[in-house]
Formats: structure tokens, sequence, C-alpha cells
């Protein structure tokens, strides 16, 4: 049955749309008005009194809350095939041209598992949830590790833009939705040979007997039609949006919307260079429409804005996880 989602305009078109419109208007680079501890207590300030907050949340929220593709997690989860294959991190893992499709499914049950189906290392999520968990918050988020729902944000309040690691999706294009994966991953993790823990987290074994395959019968198939089945990331047009994603998606049009002329802090957290149409620049052009509204970027080394919003704006170039616990504090 249709309910009024069903008859909202689709979020992620028109959030893109802003966000190319914005490239026509920014020029120069500025970094906030004040010092760092001046624009810290102004962000406590607009956290306590914002009619609303919409997160943006890019890859750097997830490296500040540990899950890092490269160093010492990749060496300890990865470290055949690193040695195998040359492999350097877990990002340019997921395009390697593995041999066989029994050693692809084995890393990619890896790199679910470690990447989604555990919590981060560190509790920058949860801190996030407790600064805004009592506000009038939406999130709107290109990481696809499930991080934001471990942690406990209200799922009809978050948006992930580009799919999430615990969804698979047919190489039939008729076949326009998702199938959860976790049971699948438990089942390749324990045939590669991976041991859970007291906490049930699977861990190399002391021995390091592990494989780089799974079996034959393993590699996962679509339910409905018994077709191939891929990640659910977009990578190119053949990125399944399911009713769960138009549904997040009109719903984060539905907040915009209604808070475009209130007193909105747009937070942004860890968002770079690779995606910024999604998320810094529409947020840039919707502080700059609204003149109540107040542009705030968090990142460890890229927080800026640009001049023609310098003064409703507040960046804060630091580890976000320490930042967070300065706004507790």
């Amino acid at each position: 049955m249709k309910d009024r989602y069903d008859y909202l305009p689709n979020g992620y078109q028109e959030t893109i749309k802003n966000g190319l419109n914005a490239l026509r208007v920014f020029s120069h680079a500025s970094y906030g008005v004040g010092t760092e501890e001046e624009q810290l207590n102004r962000l406590k300030h607009e956290l306590d009194t914002a009619d609303a907050v919409v997160i943006g949340a890019g890859a750097g929220l997830s490296t500040s809350a540990g899950l890092t593709y490269s160093g010492e997690r990749f060496e300890r989860y990865f470290f055949d095939f690193k040695r195998r294959f040359g492999i350097k991190d877990m990002y340019s893992g997921g395009f390697y041209p593995f041999p066989d499709v029994e050693t692809r499914w084995a890393w990619w049950a890896r790199h679910i598992c470690f990447n989604r189906c555990i919590d981060a290392p560190k509790p920058v999520y949860p801190k996030l949830l407790e600064l805004v968990k009592d506000k009038n918050y939406f999130v709107i988020t290109t990481n696809v590790d499930h991080q934001f729902q471990r942690a406990g944000f209200d799922k009809s309040r978050l948006f992930y833009t580009q799919g999430d690691y615990g969804l698979f999706q047919s190489v039939n294009p008729q076949l326009q939705k998702t199938y959860d994966n976790e049971e699948w991953v438990m089942r390749a993790m324990e045939a590669q040979g991976f041991v859970k823990d007291e906490n049930g987290v699977f861990q190399v074994p002391e021995d390091q007997s592990i494989t780089m395959r799974i079996p034959t019968e393993l590699i996962p198939h679509c339910p409905d039609d018994g077709s191939d089945v891929v990640m659910n990331l977009r990578s190119d047009d053949s990125f399944v949006e399911d009713e769960g994603w138009h549904r997040a998606s009109a719903a984060y049009y539905d907040f915009l919307k209604k808070h475009e002329n209130d007193h909105v802090l747009y937070l942004e957290l860890g968002v770079g260079s690779n995606t910024p149409v999604i998320i810094k620049y529409p947020f840039w052009q919707m502080t700059l429409a609204n003149d109540k509204a107040v542009y705030a970027c968090l990142n460890y080394s890229q927080a800026d804005c640009p001049e023609e919003i310098a003064v409703q704006s507040i960046c804060i170039s630091d580890d976000i996880g320490a930042i967070l616990d300065k706004l507790k504090a």
C-alpha cells in the first residue's frame, strides 16, 4: 500500500542537483570565523539551539572510529591475501582480479565481516548519537558499513546513499531487489577457518591456518532466480535502489523541505573529495540559501568552507572523535 513517501521526489537526485548548482556559485576557500576554541563553543551552542540537525557523514567518520582499511587491521585479517597477491589495503582488494570466484568471495566475506558485522573499534558513533539523540536530526551518508544502525541511530532517520555491505543484488536487472547476506557471511567465514572469540567475533586462529577460498557450493546466488549476485554498492548504473532506499531518499527530501527556512545545523563529518556533490556541495548551497542556517565541517585535514558562507560556518580540523569528546565536556 502506498504512503506519503511514495509521492515525494527522489531526495538523492535533488541533493545531487543542489550540489551541481553549488559549483556555479562558490569561489575561494575559507576556514570559518574565529579561533578553534571559539568555533567549538559556537558548535556547542548550535547543537543546543538548532531547530534541526542534518548530519552528513563520509569515510572520515568511520576512519576516526577505527575502521581503517590499511595498517594493523588489514595485516591481521588479510595477511595471506597481501602475501600471495600483493594487495596493500582493503579498498584496492575490492577491485583485484582474483583467479576464481571462490577466492573472490572469500575476500568479500572477510571484507563484509570486519567492516560491517562488528562494532567499530572506537566508540565514535555512540558518542555522536549521545550528542544528537534528543535532537530533531536526519543522517545522510556515503558510508556503507552500517555503523549508524549498529550504534542505535533511528533507522527511519538514515539515508545510506551508496549501498550497504550487508546486501547483495542480482546481476539480473529485472530484479530490483536486495538480499541480506549476514547468514552467508557467517558460513563463509567458518569455511575459511576463522573462529569466534568469547564475544562472538571472528578471529584468525593462533596457527593462522585459514584458507583464501570458500567451497564452490558456498558461492552466493540470488534466492529468486539462481542468478549470480554482486555487492549492493554504487559503482555504475546497475546499482539497485530498492524499496528501502527509495523510502529513505524520500524521507531525506521531506526532512530538508520541512526545515529549509528554519534554524538548521548542517553538520558535515569526515566528507572528503571523492563524492562532494552528495553531501558537501549541497550543504554549502542550502546554507547560502538560508541566513538562519549554519554549516559545520569537522574533518581531520580538510575542514574548510567557501568564502561566501564563512560567517555562517564552523570549520574544525581535528580527529572527529576528539572533537566529539570536547563537545561533551
